[in-house]
């Protein structure tokens, strides 16, 4: 629909007169002359779609879920390659076709994007110039209350710095970052990379998110949005935003269409500090983090997980989760970037690292290797580095 008249072109009109049977007796003028239609080309790479397809209809079985979405762009051009959906449907069965099915909700569809927005704070303090990646934040003991809310860590981490913040998700490490910094930084620092405004891509339904105003917060709030709460993003945002990440601070449209040639983008972060936050990411994914599940062979993952609760009528949900990933590869010079959402899994694993990063670590995998991106990694430093290796946690 929404390409409609590029496809079909537009009609050409004359004025002309016509005698009392309607017959054309003579021509008076060109009114518009005919505009005939153009040629479409998706950006959608079909190995890809299938790819993303397969592992996402995978995920959402195995956890029981209710829906789940996966969107893959080209870091460098802002294309999708890959889009996928559960439930999904079969066009050509339009006997079995459910109207929950039919819409797109990595456009669509809102969630709270929840720790995978803790990069950007962190990127926001690092510019502050107050906070470089070595700086130490006590989280003892594992807690931390603000007004008559308490937030908890999975342990107590003790004195960490801000990598291992990251790698370990703390809640109570990034309050006092976030207490520490003004709220107008974060909140900017979050529509900066396109968090709160449309993506642009011309799909219908497409939905900006919301981005609430920092002028009215209280402590409780500047905390909860600092790690993603109180705010809303479509999956497709939030790969807009970590796209930036991906091209070093430059800002570029996502696009559905196939493009040409790469838009040049428009800077928006310093692109040192975005190197240095692409490399305390890795650390989510390595040894110890809460993404282990995401990592591929041979190449750095940076990366994030996010857990939220869902939100109902009467608020937050007890017992019912949404799951989450957001990445890009290589970690030093990325190529792709995913994010993947599982809504409301059951059977006891709902974590954004237990549902979500496995789907990420392969469709990229198999993106990679498609795509015939050279490896990060030699062949006996992955060894090496495979040895000994331990799961971390997930969140």
């Amino acid at each position: 629909l929404a390409y409609d008249e590029w496809l079909t072109g537009v009609p050409g009109a004359k004025q002309v007169l016509k005698d009392l049977k309607g017959r054309v007796i003579k021509e008076l003028g060109l009114l518009r002359s005919e505009k005939a239609g153009e040629n479409l080309a998706l950006s959608i790479d079909l190995r890809l779609q299938y790819t993303a397809y397969r592992e996402l209809k995978e995920a959402v079985n195995k956890f029981q879920a209710a829906s789940g979405s996966v969107v893959l762009l080209d870091a460098r051009t802002g294309e999708v390659l890959a889009m996928a959906n559960q439930p999904s449907f079969n066009p050509n069965d339009r006997g079995q076709l459910n109207s929950d099915a039919l819409r797109n909700r990595a456009v669509t569809d809102l969630v709270e994007p929840g720790s995978t927005m803790k990069p950007l704070t962190l990127l926001a303090a690092l510019e502050s110039g107050k906070y470089v990646p070595e700086t130490v934040i006590d989280t003892n003991p594992g807690y931390i209350r603000v007004g008559r809310k308490t937030f908890y860590d999975h342990r107590n981490y003790g004195v960490i710095d801000l990598t291992t913040l990251l790698m370990k998700s703390s809640q109570v490490g990034t309050t006092k970052i976030a207490l520490d910094l003004e709220p107008e930084h974060i909140r900017e620092m979050f529509a900066r990379v396109g968090i709160g405004e449309s993506p642009g891509t011309g799909f219908p339904g497409e939905t900006p998110g919301s981005l609430p105003d920092h002028r009215r917060w209280r402590p409780v709030e500047r905390a909860n949005f600092a790690f993603g709460h109180g705010l809303s993003a479509s999956a497709l945002q939030i790969a807009q935003a970590y796209a930036v990440l991906a091209n070093n601070g430059i800002k570029k449209p996502v696009t559905l269409l196939k493009t040409e040639t790469v838009p040049e983008g428009v800077p928006v972060v310093d692109a040192e500090l975005v190197a240095k936050l692409r490399t305390m990411m890795t650390s989510v994914t390595g040894s110890g983090g809460t993404a282990t599940r995401a990592a591929i062979p041979a190449y750095e993952v940076a990366g994030k997980t996010g857990t939220v609760h869902k939100v109902g009528k009467n608020g937050y949900e007890k017992n019912r989760y949404v799951g989450m990933f957001a990445g890009m590869v290589p970690a030093d010079n990325p190529r792709l970037v995913a994010v993947v959402v599982i809504n409301d899994p059951k059977g006891g694993k709902y974590f954004g690292g237990e549902v979500a990063a496995p789907v990420f670590g392969n469709v990229v995998a198999d993106a990679l290797r498609m795509l015939k991106v050279p490896p990060q990694i030699k062949a006996s430093e992955q060894v090496t580095s495979v040895v000994g290796k331990k799961s971390g946690g997930a969140t």
